[in-house]
């Protein structure tokens, strides 16, 4: 694949060989990035599991310490009291079975969707479009609940998914290159700490294979997994 002068360049700046603490890392991550916007991080964890097992195949969500840098746009399915209490919450789009219809016909000018869960069968019906964009609510990341007020206000403050791919992989942003490198070091490690707090007992080995640690479209560093363990 051909690299950009500018992504070259800032290939230059990181030894490959090399796992770099996440002070190191955090500075390194905000250096490399040369596009013209404020880029996203993103970290990858590449962790021993086999996502075909159902105890390995890790999902949830967390509220970042510093948010992600991206105010969502919720939508919630909900009717009657919990519909007030979503807009009350600040739901940018609440509505029931006529919302759901617009979804199905093709609207999708949101980011993260919340329903309580009686109107889960009637959402059911849209499984087949929503479960390929990642949009299903589900409870395991907080998103099928009574508590929609509180589910809105998490999401707004910077609730993030995250779920391991095909290969055992989870990738989840930390935040913006104009956070500063306290902010993205406190993200990277919540999610660190998450991870190792769900490690199915059936792994053997090595749990962390390799974390990564990138801005959009720059080079990734790699991260020595001891100093994410490091208080402070």
């Amino acid at each position: 694949m051909k690299r950009g002068k500018k992504y070259l360049e800032a290939a230059k700046l990181i030894d490959k060989t090399k796992k770099y603490s996440v002070e190191e890392a955090m500075a390194l991550v905000k250096k490399t990035s040369y596009v013209k916007f404020d880029a996203t991080v993103e970290v990858a964890f590449r962790l021993n599991l086999d996502p075909r097992k159902a105890e390995q195949n890790l999902r949830g969500a967390l509220v970042l310490p510093h948010g992600t840098g991206k105010v969502s746009r919720v939508v919630v399915i909900a009717q009657g009291e919990k519909a007030k209490e979503a807009q009350a919450a600040g739901a940018d789009f609440v509505g029931a079975a006529e919302l759901i219809q617009k979804i199905g016909a093709g609207w999708f000018d949101f980011d993260v969707m919340v329903a309580t869960p009686d109107m889960m069968g009637q959402l059911g019906k849209l499984g087949r479009i929503l479960g390929p964009k990642g949009l299903m609510p589900n409870p395991k990341t907080g998103t099928v609940t009574l508590d929609v007020a509180k589910a809105v206000q998490e999401i707004k403050n910077g609730k993030i998914e995250y779920r391991t791919d095909k290969v055992g992989n989870i990738h989840a942003p930390i935040g913006r290159v104009s956070f500063t490198e306290v902010q993205l070091r406190e993200n990277i490690k919540t999610i660190y700490e998450q991870l190792n707090r769900i490690k199915p007992t059936t792994v053997k080995g090595t749990y962390m294979k390799n974390i990564t640690v990138t801005s959009s479209m720059a080079p990734g560093i790699h991260l020595d997994e001891e100093s994410m363990k490091a208080r402070g």
